[in-house]
């Protein structure tokens, strides 16, 4: 019999507040190493909250995060954060626009980079070499999303699809322990939300990342991913497989029965 895993990231009883009002009351999630999950509920519900959370932009009023067996210090700042191994996108897009698709890809290589700008002046080989391997392994990914031909191309002149995967393969870059995509297929049309889904479940199949995710488009939800968690006004209401998630009343009459969301 295999032996059970320990999530990678537990949140436990979390709730936060803004101005008056409860965004999440005592929401408890985990997420496995290795595994795809998703996030859902109608909009206002609290997910991007949680991930704000997760990765360290809010603070929680109460509850806590254990991240790889350890209990984060409440003040931990999302940088340090970052560097302990969580990557994010955003709903809305944040790359630099005056920078190439392969600039913006080396700033994902930041947190990975041990030279500065004094070890650059005294140690210039090992500089150069650093630069090297990390312009490779942003190669590699640029090759993985097939971008090779927007690899120099100003992030504003892309269209939205592109810059959305740009935005991707900057999080990819940064070869995190946990990927967090919030609504990574938001505003795209069917052919490329195809892209994108194939995209993630290759970097969870081939590539080997835990992947936690916001989405509202519950085909490409059901189709790839191994776990939901469902959130409703602040509280979570279900959780389980796809399948145990379809069928769910709860579910059903908060998120699945109604239109749109």
């Amino acid at each position: 019999m295999n032996e059970e895993k320990e999530p990678i990231l537990r949140a436990e009883n979390i709730s936060i507040t803004f101005g008056g009002l409860k965004a999440l009351d005592r929401v408890s999630l985990e997420i496995n190493p290795g595994e795809i999950m998703a996030i859902i509920g109608p909009n206002g519900a609290g997910k991007t909250t949680m991930l704000n959370i997760i990765n360290g932009f809010y603070k929680p009023d109460e509850g806590r995060i254990i991240f790889e067996g350890k209990e984060r210090p409440k003040k931990m700042k999302p940088n340090l954060i970052a560097a302990q191994g969580i990557a994010r996108t955003f709903q809305n897009l944040a790359l630099f626009t005056g920078m190439s698709t392969l600039g913006n890809i080396m700033v994902g290589r930041t947190m990975l980079m041990h030279s500065n700008i004094f070890s650059q002046a005294l140690y210039w080989r090992f500089s150069q070499k650093e630069e090297i391997e990390h312009r490779a392994a942003v190669e590699r990914i640029i090759d993985f999303l097939q971008i090779e031909n927007i690899r120099r191309t100003p992030a504003s002149m892309l269209p939205y699809g592109l810059r959305k995967r740009v935005e991707l393969a900057r999080a990819l870059a940064a070869e995190p322990k946990l990927l967090l995509l919030d609504e990574p297929m938001a505003g795209m049309n069917l052919e490329e939300k195809e892209d994108i889904a194939r995209f993630v479940l290759d970097a969870n199949e081939e590539l080997g990342y835990t992947i936690a995710l916001i989405e509202h488009d519950m085909g490409v939800v059901m189709d790839i991913c191994d776990r939901i968690v469902v959130l409703d006004f602040g509280e979570k209401i279900a959780e389980g497989t796809p399948d145990e998630i379809k069928a769910d009343p709860k579910v059903i009459k908060a998120y699945l029965g109604t239109a749109g969301g």
